[in-house]
This record gives structure tokens, sequence and C-alpha cells, in this order.
């Protein structure tokens, strides 16, 4: 097998990738607080054609060279809002109609891979501080709790992993 060069990836020009189709996939980060972890899930949110990122409370918005560095330039790709407060920005997302699915080891959750996504909803995925997951407010006002099952010693996964596996989850099933 031979590597594909840059040129037979057929890239899209950031013009023609914002003229796309996104889906109804929203990806809210409550309180990630490396600038990295945030870049990564733009590069994530880039790749799987996520609608936008909302960015809140300590979750830096762009630009930033440290974002820069691990989204390559999927954060000018990617449209994003900041709110101060999760919250706020869950319950917009709720009056537009998303469905609020926190990614969260909780009681009562649902195995991602058990969770059917409907092509006539739209949802937003709520990823949580690299220490403290989702504010447990936000858990409490979330419509469902999706977690990923882990089978080592660890039972977590870093915040950026754990995002583009629930939103690889999603669009494997909008698309």
């Amino acid at each position: 097998m031979e590597k594909k060069r840059i040129w037979e990836l057929g890239r899209d020009s950031v013009e023609t990738y914002r003229g796309k189709k996104k889906l109804p996939l929203v990806l809210v980060v409550d309180n990630v607080r490396s600038l990295n972890n945030i870049g990564a899930m733009f590069r994530t949110a880039d790749a799987f054609l996520v609608e936008q990122m909302v960015l809140c409370g300590i979750s830096s918005p762009p630009p930033s060279p440290e974002i820069h560095k691990t989204a390559l330039g999927a954060e000018d790709t990617v449209a994003w809002r900041y709110y101060p407060d999760t919250l706020e920005a869950i319950e917009a997302l709720r009056a537009d109609g998303y469905k609020i699915c926190c990614l969260e080891q909780v009681k009562g959750s649902i195995e991602l891979q058990k969770f059917k996504v409907s092509d006539a909803g739209k949802y937003a995925i709520v990823v949580g501080n690299e220490v403290d997951g989702v504010d447990q407010r936000v858990v409490d006002a979330s419509d469902v709790a999706l977690e990923i099952p882990q089978h080592g010693t660890k039972h977590s996964l870093n915040v950026s992993v754990s995002a583009a596996l629930s939103l690889w989850h999603f669009f494997l099933q909008l698309t």
C-alpha cells in the first residue's frame, strides 16, 4: 500500500468547507482548560461536519497559538460561539430543538454504542473538564447521559478522545 500524497486527499478549501451542509450536531465544551484539547476537538469537529462548537466557562475561544497547534486551521472552518455559563448555552440549544446529551459516567447512563440517533433529530453533545467532567448542574439539565464503556484500570479517556469517539458515533448514524 502506498500512502496518499497531500494533493490526493481532495481537501476542501475553507470557503468550500464552510458552504457544505453540516450535520445537526453541536459539540458543547464545558470548562475544558487545555487549549490543546480544544484545538483537537476543533479538528475532529471539522472532520465530522459538526455544525458548531460551543465553548463555555474557562474553555478559551480562538484565536490562540495553542489551539491552532492542534486544530491546524480547523478553528477557522468550524463555526463556534462562546457562553460564560454552560447552562445558558444548553438552554439556548434546547430552545432551538437540540437534544442535550452529556458524555459522562453517571448512574442510569446509556452506553454510547447503544444510543440510537434519529436522522430527524438535532443533538448537542456536552463534554467536560479534564478533572471534574461535566458539571453536575449540566448533567442534571441534560436529556440523556451517554457513557463510553471502558475496561482498563483508569476508566477515563482524554476529553478530546471522548469527544472524537462520540462525534464518530453520531457521524456514522447521521450520514
